[in-house]
């Protein structure tokens, strides 16, 4: 996130947020209890070919974000939690901003949320968090 559209000390790609945030909001579904995916469930929840997730899931595993087992699912590591929570915490954000505070479509505000989290600084994010619990608005799960 950082301006730049990375977190401090890395340089993920807004593409490689978006893959990262995926693999986290399928791992809260999980039905197998180990936080692991499919990278064809990524594929379908973003929109994008298997070769496309095949790709990113390189790049990630180079930065020590995620892990694949032998049998191909996905996990993120520590570090890949911790960065894919403050991304995923950011769009919820932004999204409960656009929605209760500008009045934007859900659909609308859910896709320039998702524009918008990569390029405000943590600061920036910190303070409409705070904006918005001012405003008795809760920053939801999901």
């Amino acid at each position: 996130m950082h301006g730049s559209g990375s977190q401090e000390g890395h340089a993920l790609t807004r593409a490689g947020e978006d893959y990262l945030e995926s693999i986290y909001r399928l791992s809260l579904k999980d039905s197998q209890g180990d936080g692991s995916v499919r990278s064809v469930d990524v594929a379908d929840q973003l929109g994008v070919s298997k070769a496309s997730v095949n790709k990113a899931l390189s790049m990630l595993k180079e930065t020590g974000m995620v892990e694949q087992n032998r049998y191909g699912r996905v996990t993120l590591t520590e570090e890949g939690r911790g960065y894919a929570a403050l991304v995923w915490r950011s769009h919820r954000a932004l999204r409960t901003f656009l929605e209760s505070s500008l009045g934007v479509s859900p659909e609308v505000a859910d896709e320039e949320a998702c524009l918008m989290e990569h390029v405000l600084s943590d600061d920036t994010m910190e303070r409409l968090i705070a904006y918005l619990e001012r405003q008795g608005l809760s920053v939801p799960d999901a």
